[in-house]
């Protein structure tokens, strides 16, 4: 692991191999941990870089507030002090609001993206209403909060048949100071609509869904992709495909990256 200063916060990535670059960007609660399994799958042939977000793992609060574009902009120092000029992205879930908008940002940058377990809509009214909801809870109850929060990101069937991974999970993610993740959640209530980035890439993009994904509504994320450039996979479970459906997901992101 690697640190470096970004506007007075310490930032934890890691970066090994070599070949095209692939950026892999986690979600809300987790951290680069999460792709312990899934990263020596790439090293042959790639150069993976993993960050710990703004608030999340070993890197530190930027401000009550991280926006999906303070997020964007440290991954892109980050990318720029490795002297990257041209990357793949991953992100899944926050990770993928990050990622669209690192597109919208920096466009000549990116050579693919995969949207995982992520979408490019806004929060509607009422999501904006529950993540107001969330704020409170982790305001008064930050444990319970996140002991009831990961759990719920699986399908049922897996809710009992990935116990051990889980526990682990909400371990880590216990971590996570009070800020870190009220940042996340103001950051990701205000995120914009960048489903026009669909209709005018011009790089590959990727949509990983989940048919039983608990936090993200199946007809809505097909919809969003018609009359686009985006190549849809489909899996059988929730919203964390690098444990429910691991293999099935390193394939797909394989023919994405190479």
């Amino acid at each position: 692991m690697a640190h470096l200063v970004y506007k007075n916060c310490n930032i934890n990535y890691t970066s090994q191999g070599s070949g095209k670059a692939v950026v892999l960007l986690h979600g809300f609660l987790e951290n680069i941990s999460m792709w312990d399994q899934i990263r020596p799958s790439f090293l042959e042939n790639n150069r993976i870089i993993s960050i710990d977000l703004l608030g999340h793992g070993k890197t530190d609060n930027l401000g009550y507030i991280h926006t999906m574009e303070d997020q964007a902009n440290m991954v892109k120092y980050v990318m720029d002090h490795l002297n990257i000029k041209r990357y793949i992205l991953i992100g899944h879930s926050m990770g993928g609001y990050i990622s669209l908008a690192l597109a919208e940002l920096f466009p000549e940058s990116i050579l693919g993206l995969c949207l995982m377990n992520s979408s490019a809509l806004p929060d509607s009214k009422e999501t904006k209403i529950n993540r107001d909801r969330s704020v409170k809870a982790v305001q008064k109850y930050p444990d319970t909060f996140i002991r009831i929060a990961i759990p719920n990101l699986f399908s049922k069937d897996n809710q009992s048949k990935l116990r051990t991974e889980i526990k682990q999970i909400t371990v880590e993610a216990l971590q996570i100071s009070q800020q870190g993740i009220i940042a996340c959640l103001e950051g990701m209530k205000v995120r914009k609509d960048r489903t026009f980035i669909y209709r005018t890439a011009h790089f590959p993009i990727q949509m990983i869904i989940g048919k039983q994904d608990p936090a993200l509504d199946y007809d809505s994320l097909i919809d969003q992709t018609n009359n686009s450039v985006v190549s849809v996979v489909e899996f059988p479970d929730g919203h964390m495909s690098h444990f429910e459906n691991r293999e099935d997901l390193v394939k797909a992101l394989l023919e994405l990256v190479n």
